[in-house]
């Protein structure tokens, strides 16, 4: 049974090297890939001297890193971490026990129930987190702890069947509601976090990436549940068409102009109401042929 450890990486020489050597101890069996992404550092030359293998993914942003790694990469048991430093080897063992004796699809190291609140000194990090976590929670009928997280595992069924499609920080917040829309079996467990040591800088930049995770969940959710989207402007459309003409009935000083006007636009909303509506109907149908065809790849993906 093979295990890979993925470290995504940009701009970390300071700390590579000791998360390689942590991993190398933890796990001496595993092969460990540092995918650097465009570093103008020294992080590629200290990633292969402390025994990593290095590759380079040309295409900015830490979804194409990804995106690269789970082509590349065939494994039984795929251990991703970030390459600062700031998750402790410690937690790879069970993470790697839980995947290859099947007990999940993918392992995520929820760091919120433990010690991120008090090391992560990031203005509106914390906020943030807990907003994408409870939206996720309550659009896709969850309840999981940390979205996202960068220390995670997957086995290969998931790797394999799972189509990345974003280009930067978005990509934990996408392979979360994946693996919840195509009932893959998420385990949570605890995991220690430490802030970045001094002169380490993060990559993620607060309010450009953080509308960018909120723009995906929103792009997700009506991708996943079209009927219900639809069904919403539908029922905003309506209930514009039935305000325009209850304030036909109410004002009786309106000249003819303004009444034809008032009249197209009521009729307006109530047909894209009913185009809506329908909409929903046609894309759920769709939606569900596409999660059948889904599981009938997956299935063959398991036969191989």
């Amino acid at each position: 049974m093979k295990t890979a450890v993925l470290v995504p990486c940009y701009n970390e020489e300071l700390t590579i090297g000791q998360v390689i050597r942590d991993f190398q101890q933890i796990l001496p069996h595993a092969q460990i890939y540092v995918y650097d992404n465009n570093s103008t550092d020294k992080t590629a030359q200290i990633a292969k001297e402390a025994g990593a293998i290095v590759r380079h993914e040309y295409k900015q942003g830490k979804g194409n890193v990804v995106r690269s790694m789970f082509r590349d990469i065939d494994a039984d048991c795929y251990i991703m971490v970030d390459g600062d430093n700031t998750y402790p080897a410690s937690f790879a063992p069970e993470f790697e026990h839980l995947i290859l004796e099947g007990k999940a699809d993918m392992v995520a190291g929820d760091r919120l129930s433990s010690s991120y609140f008090e090391e992560n000194k990031r203005m509106f990090h914390n906020s943030g987190n807990c907003l994408v976590r409870d939206m996720i929670n309550f659009l896709f009928h969850s309840n999981l702890k940390d979205i996202m997280t960068g220390a995670r595992a997957f086995n290969r069924k998931f790797v394999k069947s799972y189509p990345v499609t974003c280009k930067g920080f978005e990509i934990e917040t996408e392979m979360t509601i994946f693996a919840l829309e195509h009932n893959f079996h998420i385990v949570e467990r605890p995991i220690a976090y430490q802030d970045r040591p001094s002169g380490s800088v993060s990559k993620l930049n607060t309010i450009s990436d953080g509308i960018k995770i909120l723009c995906t969940i929103g792009k997700l959710f009506s991708e996943a549940k079209p009927g219900i989207c639809f069904s919403a402007i539908s029922a905003i459309a309506f209930t514009a068409c039935a305000g325009i003409i209850t304030s036909l009935k109410s004002d009786q000083e309106l000249n003819l102009q303004k009444h034809l006007v008032r009249t197209v636009i009521a009729v307006g909303c109530m047909f894209a109401g009913i185009v809506s509506f329908l909409t929903g109907i046609i894309l759920s149908i769709f939606n569900r042929q596409k999660k059948r065809d889904f599981e009938h790849t997956l299935s063959l993906l398991e036969k191989d």
